[in-house]
């Protein structure tokens, strides 16, 4: 059975991930990208579905991980009444090689016997390959996928029950490398790898990398396992950043929230645009901005909430019906129908990605301010028009008030930018628009008995996502609307110190259960309880929320308080995004040292 969700960390080459539990076991890895078909899938089932355990052959979990300092390099150790062992995990980035996860066994004191299970199941752990031995190697084919074991010499392995198994001690001073490349099945594999340069070479790219982060506040440590992240979650040849590693690991242990996130979703661009030239990564912020212009290109009618990590349009959501799911959570899905969805805020997140951008001296190009304009004229047309939402609900399109109030912010900055630029635009027009939207919201988006900004016209359900009223500047933060709408987030829609994305009753997509609570969603609420003036409750809210991350920095998308565990999929770039503009935004509050 797979660990908890938390029990996983991640390593990546910055074109694919894969999860590695505290029990030295691979239970989840896509090859050759983020979103193709994987390898190991046990994490949404069992050991049938795919894994690699490479760890002592008395079994249990490590007795301490941790990353190498300032890397995705994951060390993993046990001590045993023998001896003492590390494995180390990692997969050096690719140029012009193939995708490979290197796992090294050093010995560190007396002599511990190891044991290795390899499982390979192509096609989400639907297809068992045929498997052959060489002197050096064995390989796994299945259709266009092949899987290269090399082994080290001296070490025994004998394949049984579709399983490669490996046995070997290592003592004091030993290091015993493993290398799993994976290429198309057509091709013979011609590449060798030095495993101690490999590894060298790899924890050098990472910690010159991290040398650029310039935050310097209290909590640096999480900034940087969050950057590191982020980066570990970009598509190096395109620029963009998937959601999360991991597919269809559920909002509620059982139910049916369980979607893909292995894919680009829009709205977090201007919120990792923000993060990333914060903390001094201008190139990757460039390389997304990039992305971001590359997939919306085209019709603004068709501007999709989600895209591949090349732009690719179609994401067709399929069920998985021969995976069981992750502790039975049921239906494992692949894909994420939310491409054919409506959703008007993602047009505020893009205009507000080129304000960002534009602020931070990356130029506003004459195509560019075209494909600005071309957006801003649908948005003038359909704004009033109902979507789905922030929150992707399938149960019907609503007025979301969150998705007005990001008509009203591409309204807002489209106007700053045309008078920072002077590039022609219809000035009066976009700020027509900007007031009538304004108005609109105030006027509907309101609840004047309770005082409160709801989750949708006519509703009297608050949202977690109306927190962007103060976020994004439509009202300042010293308006009692804000206030009493920041208070109101923060005590009704509480769990457990935490935040919920909103009241159990806002039933938006039809899915039976409660969820856990959402950690972007509290990150969101520090930064407004900071800018109305609460700094001691934002710092205090925010050490709350990393305490929810795993032994590795790790957060996934939702936290359960009830039963201390994380929920969703993970490590997820969203969460990771929040921590650092928060905690850039707490260091802001508490002024200069």
């Amino acid at each position: 059975m797979p660990g908890r969700i938390e029990d996983y960390a991640l390593v990546g080459d910055l074109q694919t991930a894969a999860l590695v539990g505290r029990d030295g076991s691979v239970d989840w890895m896509c090859l050759p990208r983020f979103d193709s078909p994987s390898c190991f899938a046990a994490l949404l089932g069992d050991e049938r579905q795919g894994h690699w355990r490479l760890a002592p052959a008395a079994g249990g979990e490590c007795t301490g991980r941790a990353y190498r300092d300032n890397t995705l390099v994951l060390e993993t150790t046990w001590e045993t009444p023998d001896g003492a062992v590390r494995v180390v995990d990692f997969m050096p980035q690719r140029g012009a090689h193939p995708p490979r996860l290197l796992r090294l066994v050093e010995g560190l004191r007396g002599s511990v016997e190891m044991r290795g299970d390899l499982r390979l199941r192509f096609h989400y752990g639907r297809i068992a390959p045929w498997v052959r031995r060489t002197e050096h190697h064995r390989i796994a084919v299945a259709g266009p996928d092949s899987a290269w074991l090399r082994l080290a010499p001296g070490v025994h392995t004998y394949g049984q029950d579709g399983s490669t198994h490996s046995e070997f001690t290592v003592h004091a001073g030993e290091r015993v490398p493993f290398v799993l490349t994976w290429q198309p099945s057509h091709l013979p594999n011609t590449h060798r790898v030095d495993a101690d340069r490999a590894l060298c070479e790899t924890t050098e790219a990472w910690q010159r990398w991290t040398a650029g982060c310039r935050y310097e506040g209290d909590w640096r440590a999480a900034v940087l396992r969050s950057l590191i992240t982020l980066k570990a979650l970009a598509y190096l040849p395109t620029g963009g950043i998937v959601a999360a590693a991991s597919a269809s690991l559920p909002e509620r242990i059982g139910g049916e929230r369980n979607w893909d996130y292995r894919f680009c979703w829009l709205r977090d661009s201007s919120m990792t645009l923000s993060a990333l030239l914060r903390s001094g990564f201008r190139e990757e912020a460039a390389a997304w901005r990039q992305w971001l212009l590359r997939a919306i290109a085209g019709d603004p009618r068709d501007l999709q909430s989600v895209y591949g990590v090349a732009g690719e349009r179609r994401l067709p959501e399929v069920d998985a019906s021969w995976l069981p799911g992750y502790e039975n959570s049921a239906p494992v899905r692949f894909g994420n129908a939310a491409v054919d969805q409506l959703q008007l805020d993602i047009y505020g997140e893009v205009v507000d990605t080129l304000y960002l951008a534009l602020r931070a001296g990356i130029p506003m190009e004459r195509h560019v301010w075209v494909l600005l304009r071309t957006l801003m004229t649908f948005l003038e047309k359909h704004w009033r028009d109902p979507d789905e939402g922030l929150w992707e609900g399938r149960g019907g399109r609503r007025h979301w008030v969150h998705s007005k109030v990001m008509s009203w912010v591409a309204a807002d900055r489209a106007v700053k930018m045309a008078r920072a630029t002077r590039l022609p635009a219809p000035v009066e027009r976009w700020q027509a628009m900007r007031d009538e939207v304004h108005a609109d919201v105030c006027a509907h988006g309101y609840d004047p008995d309770r005082g409160v900004f709801v989750q949708h016209y006519g509703s009297r359900e608050l949202d977690a996502a109306t927190l962007f009223i103060v976020k994004t500047g439509f009202l300042p933060p010293q308006d009692p609307r804000v206030i009493r709408t920041v208070d109101a987030v923060r005590d009704e829609l509480d769990h457990g110190g935490f935040v919920r994305r909103y009241a159990d009753e806002a039933d938006i997509d039809g899915l039976p259960g409660t969820e856990g609570a959402f950690l972007a969603c509290s990150f969101w609420l520090a930064d407004a309880l900071a800018a109305t003036g609460r700094t001691d409750a934002a710092r205090a809210l925010f050490d709350r929320v990393l305490s929810a991350a795993n032994d590795v920095g790790l957060l996934s998308e939702e936290w359960d308080p009830v039963h201390q565990r994380q929920l969703g999929n993970t490590p997820q770039a969203f969460t990771h995004v929040a921590l650092v503009n928060t905690a850039f935004l707490l260091a802001e509050a508490a002024g200069p040292p």
